[in-house]
């Protein structure tokens, strides 16, 4: 099967792109490397992925993989739309995971402009792709962000999104209803994601699991929002993408569709970082502060459908999760 995946360089795309391609699709992956983070974090996972750096320091030029003969990678904005389509015409995808996107809660209130351009503009033209060269299937990233202030839970996919409390989240939904749009008048389908806190390997440096490790082991103090009254549904990476794997595998999806993908048990923030202090041997220096802006206090998610429908079965505790993480920074960083 023809493959593109968005966001390659990226922590859950390069992922995704070295399962599909250990499998034996033939993917093509998608980046832009921007400097949202440290880019040399891309650079190595793209490595890991048979990508030198030195192949991908031009836009719109297409590599090949040294270490899987069916895994090629381009360097190009979603927004770009003179090559996209070139790319889509090119190749013929049977089916998109679209996992780029500016992300970060925080982020998006310091500079929005990012947010539209990528996230919407972005979009946009990518579901003119498919819509115009025959994608059969769109598999989009959305976010346990669009549920912003619900207190019910778990989170379900019924309940209302209408109140985003960030601008990454109204992007995510808006990305959700434009592919609904397009899966009602054009007829291919879509199937958005919402993640729950995805950690593991290779991990994004901006997130929870990455920030407190490397202060911790740095005896730097590290930063504890709400004064640690929050709840994530951490999710280990493995589980993710092998439940996206399932999707993009599925020979009958239809219409449009929309799942949480979630581990569905939600830890405490401090009973987070105690276990990042037992995997240590060291313990943390908190600085205790108010809620931030754009955050949330918990978030759970109600995978029930996206088991029945798919068999996801995350299996990853917390425990495992978070020594696996401990494992690869120790190594990646000596």
């Amino acid at each position: 099967m023809r493959v593109l995946v968005t966001g390659a360089a990226g922590f859950i795309g390069f992922h995704l792109t070295k399962m599909l391609a250990e499998a034996g699709h033939m993917v093509v992956g998608l980046d832009n490397i921007n400097d949202y983070y440290d880019p040399q974090l891309k650079y190595d996972r793209l490595n890991e992925l048979g990508v030198s750096k030195k192949d991908v320091i031009k836009f719109n030029k297409t590599c090949k993989s040294s270490k899987f003969e069916n895994l090629e990678f381009i360097r190009l904005n979603l927004e770009d739309r003179d090559n996209l389509p070139k790319l889509f015409s090119y190749y013929q995808f049977e089916k998109v995971v679209n996992l780029a996107a500016q992300a970060g809660v925080r982020y998006s209130i310091e500079n929005p402009e990012a947010y539209i351009d990528s996230n919407l503009v972005g979009f946009a033209n990518l579901l003119e792709c498919c819509r115009q060269h025959d994608v059969k299937h769109l598999i989009y990233a959305s976010s346990s962000s669009v549920y912003g202030q619900n207190k019910k839970v778990p989170f379900s996919t019924d309940d209302n999104v209408d109140h985003p409390i960030s601008l990454y989240a109204a992007t995510k939904k808006s990305n959700e209803l434009m592919a609904h749009t397009y899966s009602h008048l054009y007829g291919f389908s879509t199937t958005g994601l919402r993640f729950f806190t995805v950690y593991g390997p290779w991990g994004r440096p901006d997130m929870a699991m990455f920030l407190f490790t490397d202060a911790i082991i740095n005896d730097k103090p590290i930063k504890v929002f709400n004064n640690g009254n929050q709840e994530r549904d951490f999710t280990y990476i493995d589980d993710i993408v092998a439940g996206v794997a399932k999707i993009v595998d599925a020979k009958n999806s239809k219409g449009y569709s929309l799942y949480n993908i979630g581990n569905s048990k939600p830890v405490n923030l401090l009973a987070f970082i105690e276990e990042i202090e037992r995997q240590l041997g060291k313990s943390a220096q908190k600085e205790m502060l108010p809620m931030q802006p754009g955050d949330v206090e918990r978030t759970w998610a109600d995978v029930e459908s996206l088991k029945s429908s798919f068999e996801y079965k995350p299996n990853t505790n917390i425990s495992q999760g978070i020594e696996q993480f401990v494992n690869w920074y120790k190594k990646y960083y000596k």
